[in-house]
């Protein structure tokens, strides 16, 4: 058999292989979706079940000896291969190496303790209740720790988990970004109280009908580029995104008919999500690159939808009219201006979802901190409760008045998922050099915001990063998009810009 003609069959065979895989996933997706949106509450241990045997066959096929073999095969022939079908095979390789470390034992272990703990949680943050969470917790961490040292690192069991979602990324390089991130933050949140503009976000407290929120919020995500016929929106605890593919995309939000920005800006968040998962071209679906490359870039769009275009005031300029026709009696004497200064009000606060741009990122870093201290074991899950409030009051001057708006507020360490936080303050950064890239080549940008047009930011947006899927590292596809790998710099820019605009100060280098 010819060499050509060898890799060929190799070739169909890994890709009939990886669908398959690509399909398992999938059918997880919509386990996890159905559990955080309708799923009965006492099904909790059923579906813990259901998943933990999901994970393990899915565990199964991507550690199997001869998938192994093949991808060997295919490397050593990689001078006959296209740069995307080398791109599959590099992905589907690294995916392998990382799932032949851990024993099929803990991958189900993983599986269960993140379905039980899910539900746990729900439960432990409607109740106040952290003694009830604090088991599945301690769980977790020492599932997390079993993982790391499987999965191997040089410097910090943290690596191991983190570069999982952010591929190449470890806590040191974290750390050298939020250094200097938390100054520049420090800076301008200073000048933003001593600021002798005042603002408020009170008339974002009244009544704001659920029906109207969603009507007005789907509108919204449709303009953006969301397909509702590929996608659907509904109700959770805590809002998500999942791609089940590019054809079915489900977001999700929280409805408060009390604070119209709880469901708003997560609608306008998680559609940017959804976006990018339908902009996957359909040619890479289930293939080894046919997912976003890392989670930063993930948030990157999620972010620039919601903060860089929502709460801009040229998109209000095109928004207001909608808006108040659908809320008449909350905005009753309420003008566009005064709107946009609310919704852009910058105050510390207890929720991450709800926070301000200015303070967002620390409430990162405080996650961050924290999973680092809990992998170490120099912080007790135990002590959570305290060494959180402690942070809080460190970095914001403020404390939780109990844990449910305190520790107890984000789905994330339930579910396993330690190493993810970072992933958001990344992506902040991200959006805002993506945006600055796109703005060089289509300066009539505002313009066509102001006339509800974003087609053309969609549209660059689906040839430098949804098009691209896995096939280019992170860094390789933010400087494809923007000549340079990522900086804080542009995102301080532009926080100081808009805020000095909104607060009557001067922005830092400007004289």
């Amino acid at each position: 058999m010819q060499r050509s003609e060898k890799l060929s069959q190799d070739l169909q065979e890994f890709r009939a292989r990886y669908g398959l895989v690509a399909d398992l996933k999938q059918v997880a997706g919509v386990l996890s979706w159905d559990q955080q949106t309708y799923m009965p509450a006492r099904s909790a241990a059923a579906r813990g079940q259901q998943t933990a045997t999901l994970m393990s066959l899915l565990h199964t096929k991507l550690t199997d000896r001869d998938y192994g073999q093949l991808l060997e095969r295919l490397q050593d022939n990689a001078d006959g291969l296209t740069a995307v079908q080398a791109a599959e095979v590099r992905e589907a390789k690294r995916e392998y190496d990382l799932h032949t470390k851990l024993p099929a034992s803990l991958v189900e272990e993983l599986g269960r303790s993140q379905a039980e703990g899910q539900q746990i949680w729900v439960e432990a943050r409607q109740n106040n209740d952290f003694s009830k969470y604090l088991p599945a917790l301690q769980r977790t961490i020492s599932l997390m720790r079993q993982q790391a040292d499987h999965l191997g690192y040089e410097d910090h069991p943290y690596d191991a988990l983190h570069d999982q979602y952010e591929p190449g990324s470890t806590a040191a390089q974290v750390k050298a970004v939020f250094g200097p991130l938390r100054d520049a933050t420090t800076r301008l949140l200073d000048k933003i109280r001593n600021s002798s503009v005042r603002s408020s976000d009170s008339l974002l407290h009244g009544h704001w009908p659920a029906a109207a929120q969603e009507k007005f919020g789907s509108d919204i995500a449709a303009r953006f580029g969301f397909d509702f016929s590929r996608g659907r929106l509904d109700p959770t605890v805590h809002p998500f995104a999942v791609g089940i593919g590019n054809s079915d995309v489900r977001i999700t939000t929280r409805y408060d008919e009390k604070f119209v920005s709880s469901a708003l800006f997560s609608i306008l968040h998680e559609a940017g999500h959804g976006i990018y998962e339908q902009g996957i071209p359909d040619g890479l679906q289930r293939t080894a690159v046919g997912d976003s490359v890392s989670l930063a870039v993930h948030e990157s769009q999620s972010r620039m939808w919601e903060n860089l275009i929502g709460r801009s005031d040229v998109f209000w300029q095109y928004a207001w009219p909608q808006f108040s026709e659908h809320f008449p009696e909350a905005l009753k004497g309420v003008d566009r201006a005064e709107f946009h200064r609310a919704i852009n009000h910058v105050e510390p606060s207890l929720i991450r979802v709800e926070a301000d741009e200015v303070t967002y990122n620390l409430h990162i870093m405080i996650r961050f901190e924290l999973e680092l201290a809990l992998l170490e074991g120099s912080l007790d899950p135990s002590d959570l409760p305290q060494a959180w409030n402690g942070l809080y009051r460190d970095y914001l001057g403020i404390t939780p008045e109990n844990d449910s708006v305190g520790c107890l507020q984000d789905v994330h360490w339930s579910a396993g998922l330690v190493g993810y936080f970072p992933t958001y303050s990344l992506g902040n950064l991200m959006s805002v050099q993506l945006l600055d890239a796109h703005r060089a080549v289509n300066p009539e940008l505002d313009s066509q915001i102001l006339h509800g047009d974003f087609s053309q930011l969609l549209g660059w947006l689906r040839s430098n990063v949804h098009g691209h899927g896995s096939i280019l590292s992170p860094d390789e596809l933010v400087r494809a998009a923007t000549g340079r790998s990522l900086e804080a710099a542009p995102y301080v820019s532009y926080l100081n810009r808009k805020y000095g605009e909104l607060y009557g100060f001067t922005p830092e280098g400007d004289n």
